[in-house]
């Protein structure tokens, strides 16, 4: 098996970081006098050997990328084929099913799962799937051929509309690969139910990493009044007020996301407890501020402000922004609970903007708790950046 694959060779020393547990080659570890990068297409399968000829494993390359190579499997004889997506996603059921009474969950998490560039969410008998790699894309036949085997689900969409397919030279689509796609999304989490759209939804449709986050919130809730930012279509917001808050307001800047929270809160019957406001997450913490108008619970879910390097400057001061409105709209003995999906802001550093937040109000922090992404977005414990969600749960006194 291992002869019909060409040979991607690294240069010397730079295998270290594959051999200490990382699955990620960078175009200039490349041994390009001996294999040339040009000489390769993009997601072509190879055999990756170390500047001495040894073989260190099988995976795809794609000469465009900054991430030229991935590798798949330490087995020599294994490439990524078919069959090794069937046996990969049965390992990565066999988690799952042991996880959740019922299927709503993220099925593969790239690497984390021996399947890099994929991603795939199960809401019961509908797949949406996510191919983010050059790799994986010209193995989309075989990957939904895997999918109707070992799940065998009523639809599959493919949801190829993320911006991290241009690093890769890829096309941007949303297209339907098996069955016929339900207009909505049905979801269940922590007891809740919910709706969401298919096609014009963000990432998914949903967010399943926060499925363990929502849970430990509902201790802090009820009776009180709980603000939900980046809200989206109520995943916290609708969960606080089926756990017992007084009122609920879901703020998000989009009219879907606030139609159909407003569908979600009578989907629970918890219409009465919930107001949802389109309006962009800063100015309506500045209105609620110069309102004087204060909650007990205030929850700030924000999208990524930090997806490379190069924004992480301007990203910081918008978490710093954030957490320092989102505080002064907290009540005396107030809750907030603070989340960031950008990997480019570690842990620490979050912990640190909390603290210079509350600082800056003059208000004495404790922090209660903090929680990460849910278990069916496992760690891969050799690649840093799979380990990606923060939530710390903070108490805010005066002093």
């Amino acid at each position: 098996m291992t002869a019909t694959l060409p040979i991607l060779r690294l240069l010397k020393h730079k295998d270290r970081r594959l051999r200490a547990g990382h699955m990620w080659i960078f175009s200039n570890e490349i041994d390009n006098r001996n294999t040339p990068l040009t000489a390769f297409e993009p997601g072509e399968a190879v055999l990756i050997q170390d500047a001495s000829g040894h073989n260190l494993g099988t995976g795809y390359v794609n000469p465009h990328a900054l991430i030229c190579a991935r590798l798949v499997s330490r087995n020599p004889k294994y490439p990524l084929d078919k069959s090794l997506i069937v046996h990969r996603l049965n390992v990565a059921l066999s988690l799952r099913e042991r996880l959740f009474d019922q299927p709503y969950y993220r099925l593969a998490f790239g690497d984390s799962d021996g399947l890099p560039g994929l991603v795939v969410d199960r809401f019961n008998d509908v797949l949406i799937v996510q191919i983010t790699t050059a790799g994986m894309e010209r193995l989309k036949d075989d990957i939904v051929i895997a999918l109707e085997k070992v799940i065998r689900p009523r639809a599959i969409l493919l949801r190829n509309d993320t911006s991290s397919r241009e690093l890769e030279g890829l096309d941007s689509y949303v297209a339907t690969v098996a069955g016929e796609m339900p207009e909505q999304l049905e979801i269940i989490e922590n007891g809740a139910h919910f709706t969401a759209s298919a096609t014009s939804g963000q990432k998914t449709g949903w967010f399943y990493d926060q499925r363990s986050n929502r849970a430990s919130m509902q201790k802090y809730v009820r009776g009180m009044r709980v603000l939900d930012v980046f809200s989206y279509v109520g995943g916290w917001g609708i969960q606080a007020a089926m756990a017992g808050a007084d009122s609920v307001t879901c703020v998000d800047s989009s009219a879907l996301a606030i139609d159909t929270v407003n569908a979600n809160a009578e989907l629970n019957h918890v219409g009465d407890k919930v107001i949802a406001v389109k309006e962009e997450a800063f100015e309506a913490l500045r209105q609620i501020r110069a309102e004087r108008e204060k909650f007990d619970v205030v929850i700030i879910d924000p999208p990524a402000f930090i997806k490379r390097k190069k924004d992480v400057n301007e990203g910081l001061k918008a978490y710093h922004r954030l957490n320092r409105m989102a505080m002064q709209v907290l009540s005396k003995d107030g809750i907030l609970i603070s989340c960031s999906c950008s990997y480019h802001l570690q842990q620490d550093k979050l912990r640190e903007i909390i603290l210079g937040a509350s600082r800056h109000i003059d208000r004495f922090a404790q922090i209660l708790e903090h929680g990460q992404q849910g278990p069916d977005h496992p760690v891969h414990p050799g690649i840093p950046e799979t380990e990606y969600l923060k939530a710390f749960f903070t108490r805010l006194l005066p002093n």
